[in-house]
Parts: C-alpha cells; sequence; structure tokens
C-alpha cells in the first residue's frame, strides 16, 4: 500500500472512530449529568472534523494543509473555552455526575482513542495537518485518564467536584494542544516561505 492511501485509511479509520465515541460521549454525558463527558464528546467531534479536513487536505498542496492545521488549532481552542464555560455553569447551578457510567465511558474511550493515537503515530513522514490530528487524540487519551479518576472520585466522595475538576482541566490541555498546532503550522508556513525565496 503507498503512502497516500495509507495515510487516507488510516484518516478515514480514526474518523469513523472519533465520530462513535463522540456520539456515545454525548448519551452518556447528558444521562449521566457529566461535563467531563460531554467536554469529551464536543472534542471527538471536533476531531471527526478535523480528520475530515485532512483527508481532503492529502489530495492538495503544503498551504491548505498549513491551513487545516491552523483551523485545528483555532478549534481546539473554541472547544477550551466551551468547556469552561460549561464547567462554570454547572458550578454555579449545580451537577449530579454519575461516577460508574464516566468510568465505563472512560474505559471504552481510552480503548478507541489509544488505537487511534497508534494508527497515527505509525504513518511515515507526517504533514502539518496529521501532526495536529494526533495531538488531537493524544488529548483525547490524557482526557481520558482524567475521567477514569474523576468517576472514582465522585463515587467516592458523592460530589461532582471532581468532574468539574478534569472538565477544567480537559479545558486547559485543549488550550495547549491548540497553541502548539498553531505554533507548528506558523513553523511550518515559515519553513515554506523560506524555501521558495
Amino acid at each position: 500500500m503507498d503512502e497516500a492511501r495509507s495515510k487516507r485509511r488510516t484518516l478515514w479509520i480514526v474518523l469513523i472512530l472519533n465520530a462513535g465515541i463522540s456520539a456515545a460521549f454525548f448519551v452518556v454525558g447528558l444521562t449521566g449529568d457529566s461535563s467531563a463527558l460531554i467536554a469529551n464528546g464536543v472534542d471527538n467531534l471536533s476531531d471527526a472534523l478535523v480528520y475530515l479536513l485532512s483527508l481532503i487536505a492529502l489530495s492538495r498542496g503544503a498551504l491548505w494543509k498549513t491551513r487545516v492545521a491552523s483551523v485545528s488549532g483555532v478549534m481546539l481552542l473554541l472547544f477550551s473555552l466551551g468547556i469552561l464555560l460549561d464547567v462554570g455553569r454547572r458550578y454555579a447551578y449545580g451537577s449530579e455526575p454519575i461516577g460508574s457510567a464516566m468510568m465505563a465511558m472512560s474505559a471504552g474511550a481510552a480503548i478507541v482513542n489509544y488505537i487511534c493515537l497508534r494508527l497515527l503515530q505509525k504513518l511515515e513522514q507526517p504533514d502539518v495537518a496529521l501532526r495536529a490530528a494526533t495531538t488531537f487524540s493524544l488529548n483525547d487519551f490524557i482526557s481520558n485518564g482524567g475521567i477514569l479518576i474523576a468517576g472514582g472520585l465522585v463515587l467516592w466522595f458523592e460530589t461532582n467536584w471532581p468532574d468539574l475538576i478534569v472538565g477544567f482541566l480537559t479545558a486547559l490541555i485543549a488550550m495547549k494542544g491548540g497553541v502548539e498546532i498553531l505554533a507548528d503550522a506558523r513553523a511550518e508556513s515559515r519553513r515554506k516561505g523560506h524555501q521558495k525565496s
């Protein structure tokens, strides 16, 4: 299988997996009243969109790939602001997350995100758009571990604060990832500019 076909196949797989896990996060997050799960649902949905953009970028030039990475970075920053607003709302008005639902969902999602991460890391010579996609999957995997711990603490202490803390930390991780992706896209753009001159 040539390199382009391998990249396309990998992106289709991670796109479908992320769309599926996003739907599951939304359903379990809404029924389980969990800010952390809903945050991860939004995250995985934005990931699926980024993978779709990366698929389109595969057949385009370097400028298109840099733009896709930039859009990805901006999306992560917007996503992190949305999570912070949701956490603030739940802090102000209260919530009753279900710890066991959080733990079960995060364990399943961790497996899916680990598969996505390994598939993306196996790709040879990833361009800036694929590096952005890998950052998304790594962020997801880290967030899943946080939700698993938070779910246990929610069960133990019978309070919503672990869910809110993980929602807040997920926002910070997303923010950091967004800044890194934008910096990578900027550096790539400068490199291409120097190569032309």
